[in-house]
């Protein structure tokens, strides 16, 4: 895969905003992950009330399946030995932030891996929530190429990893996870209710 020549085409777009814009793509690609992690959280906190057991199995399973999702990126980004093209690209424009060092590989993208597995497991666990996750993913997967660190390539098969593999491991797991969720609310323990809310029966 080349796609060095829209990297060049992106990275020039990023050098010609303004610098408000690159500030806050720099702060998002840095951070941006956090708010996954706070709306994993979050919708826990909710299904906890939800009658359906599935409700709570798919809000616990989705952190799970974004850190396998991970894993899975890093074993490809461990096989493939892609060099970053803020180092291999000649005459692009410097990457907004510091271009990770040799050895920490390119292909895929972890973080864009990890945005479009949250993505698609928290929808999942939330239909609604697919209106935010989903342009959250993609915006993390554009700022990856907009500061420089990731050809459009890495960012693609990111997504793509990390929302295939999210998807399937939680439609996946979901049913055993259901049951489990069931029998620890049917438990009673002061212990399932904080994890799991109340069982509806009780």
């Amino acid at each position: 895969m080349d796609s060095s020549g829209l990297y060049l085409d992106v990275t020039d777009f990023a050098h010609s905003t303004p610098g408000w814009v690159q500030s806050a793509l720099e702060i998002w690609t840095e951070y941006g992950l956090l708010a996954f992690g706070a709306l994993f959280i979050a919708v826990w906190w909710r299904s906890r009330g939800a009658r359906d057991p599935r409700t709570v199995a798919l809000a616990v399973l989705a952190p799970f399946v974004t850190a396998l999702a991970y894993v899975a990126s890093e074993l490809v980004k461990s096989s493939v030995d892609e060099e970053r093209p803020c180092r291999a690209v000649a005459g692009a424009a410097a990457s907004l932030i510091k271009c990770p060092a040799t050895g920490d590989w390119s292909f895929p993208s972890n973080h864009a891996t990890i945005a479009g597995a949250a993505a698609v497991a928290l929808a999942l666990a939330v239909r609604g929530l697919a209106l935010l996750t989903l342009p959250l993913a993609l915006l993390m997967a554009f700022s990856r190429v907009f500061v420089g660190v990731h050809y459009p390539h890495d960012v693609a098969m990111g997504l793509l990893l990390g929302a295939s593999l999210a998807a399937l491991a939680a439609l996946a797991l979901a049913g055993p996870a259901t049951r489990v969720v069931s029998a620890v609310r049917a438990s009673g323990s002061r212990t399932a209710v904080l994890i799991t809310g109340p069982d509806p029966a009780r």
